[in-house]
């Protein structure tokens, strides 16, 4: 997002464990994934982050994206047969759906105060077409599918397979650009930059044309030990 948005944010790896229930809707699923993302990393970088601004985090985004298909959730594939499987079950079906759970959580002005959380589902639909096995197997081969969720990545050789989208490209590929701008709260990030000490406010040259005040929507973590960052 930094390069496609402007943004100033920092990946930071959640560990929280994923675990699939399948009693529940997919579209249920996956939006409590990325809140419980979203919610471990804040908790995490929270303490650290205080010790240095005096106030939490202005943002944290968690965001979880699966294939679905006839209801059922398809995650990675656990070898290169089931792989295949998952890809022939694609094909055969024609379409299927692709949901984004993005769960934002908003630390707020002051210590203390009671994050803000919003959370949300995008929806796209994917039509494949009709493949031979031999062209899932020289897929399968290349190990693009290995880590891809229903086994096909669509920013990769996968598009090869695509014949149509309804909905957000984006989408697919893992985040909802277009819906995540709409959500986004500017209010609360606003007021979390209005709230910073004046030491954290840069001088800035009254010709300099860029705003101090622009809104931060998100730090590094200050502690990158305690968040379980790797060193720079």
């Amino acid at each position: 997002m930094n390069d496609q948005l402007g943004l100033n944010v920092r990946a930071v790896p959640s560990g929280f464990a994923e675990n699939l229930d399948k009693g529940s809707p997919p579209i249920v699923y996956v939006q409590e994934t990325a809140r419980q993302k979203a919610l471990e990393v804040f908790d995490r970088c929270e303490k650290p982050f205080k010790a240095q601004h005096s106030r939490p985090p202005s943002l944290v985004i968690g965001a979880d994206t699966v294939v679905v298909l006839d209801g059922k959730v398809l995650e990675k594939p656990s070898s290169p047969a089931e792989a295949r499987r998952m890809i022939r079950a694609l094909s055969d079906a024609g379409t299927h759906s692709v949901i984004t759970g993005v769960s934002m959580i908003y630390g707020g002005t002051e210590m203390g105060e009671t994050p803000y959380e919003k959370t949300f589902a995008e929806i796209t639909t994917v039509t494949f077409k009709d493949m031979s096995d031999e062209e899932i197997d020289a897929y399968v081969a290349t190990g693009e599918a290995d880590d891809k969720a229903g086994g096909y990545g669509i920013q990769g050789l996968g598009s090869c397979f695509v014949t149509g989208i309804t909905g957000d490209y984006f989408n697919v590929v893992g985040f909802p650009v277009s819906r995540f701008c709409d959500e986004l709260d500017m209010s609360r990030l606003n007021a979390w930059v209005d709230a910073a000490p004046k030491e954290e406010i840069p001088e800035v040259p009254d010709e300099d044309p860029c705003d101090p005040l622009a809104p931060i929507i998100s730090e590094e973590c200050m502690d990158e030990d305690e968040c379980g960052l790797p060193s720079d």
